[in-house]
């Protein structure tokens, strides 16, 4: 009795560890499949930041080339204003347009630097292989959307910056400011762009992301209509407190140092 006992155990506990076993194989496909549906989704939503980028701080090439245009469109005493609006807006998304041109095919290069591991072995080879196997065309792809996303943000900071800079000069009644005016003077300038185009940056994040949680847009307006439909305003400045936390003192300094160098150039020229 005893004996077949222990032969009618055996099966059962037999057919608890093969559930045990299947139970856990199952949780195990889970997890993996879990696991690179979160790869997946980082990845593409790297190549898509990399494709729709708004400027974080004006570098110092944006900033002369700003101020070359500026000077260009800029009346002179007496003469009439070549444009009807103001020169500062213009020359400023001029200024970054040009930045991003030249650096653009560097942000790619590091896009698929992160994104492709293993593909590349460095900057260099990365730039060859791309250009021999796809074309030098393929160092600007997406430049449209980055063009798009940097220039009103380009424009509001330039025409900030200009009104800010007129308006400290009219109430000190000082032609000279100094550096910790023209930080702080950058700082605002850089507040009031971020938050300006804030709505657009929150827009393009939901597009990227609607791609992969099914949510279809079909552009960034029917995008800001759905999203003030649900969240309502607030909804269009989503996180913009940490956004300003980055951009706002990249934009002061960026300002001042430039101011700075421009003194000396200007100091330089003027000595016999």
């Amino acid at each position: 009795m005893k004996n077949q006992q222990i032969l009618k155990t055996e099966p059962r506990t037999k057919a608890k560890k093969r559930k045990k076993e299947e139970g856990s194989s199952k949780d195990n496909k889970s997890e993996t499949i879990f696991t690179t549906g979160q790869k997946q989704t980082k990845t593409s939503t790297t190549l898509g930041k990399s494709k729709i980028r708004f400027q974080p701080y004006p570098p110092l090439f944006s900033l002369f080339a700003y101020e070359t245009v500026k000077k260009h469109l800029t009346p002179k005493p007496g003469e009439q204003p070549k444009l009807p609006i103001p020169a500062s807006p213009i020359a400023g998304a001029i200024g970054d347009i040009s930045s991003t041109l030249c650096t653009y095919p560097l942000e790619l290069l590091k896009t698929r630097l992160t994104v492709q591991r293993g593909a590349y072995k460095n900057l260099l080879d990365a730039f060859v292989k791309i250009v021999q196997e796809e074309g030098p065309a393929e160092l600007y792809r997406g430049l449209t959307p980055s063009l798009i996303g940097v220039i009103p943000y380009a424009a509001t900071n330039y025409f900030a910056y200009d009104t800010l800079r007129k308006a400290y000069k009219k109430a000190f009644n000082q032609e000279d400011i100094g550096n910790l005016a023209t930080l702080l003077i950058g700082s605002a300038a850089g507040a009031i762009s971020s938050t300006a185009t804030f709505p657009l940056e929150v827009a393009r994040k939901h597009m990227q992301a609607g791609a992969i949680n099914g949510r279809q847009y079909h552009n960034m307006l029917h995008a800001l209509i759905c999203i003030l439909e649900k969240e309502g305003v607030a909804g269009l400045y989503r996180g913009l407190g940490p956004s300003c936390v980055k951009l706002v003192p990249a934009a002061g300094i960026s300002f001042m140092c430039y101011e700075a160098c421009n003194k000396i150039l200007v100091e330089n020229e003027d000595e016999p």
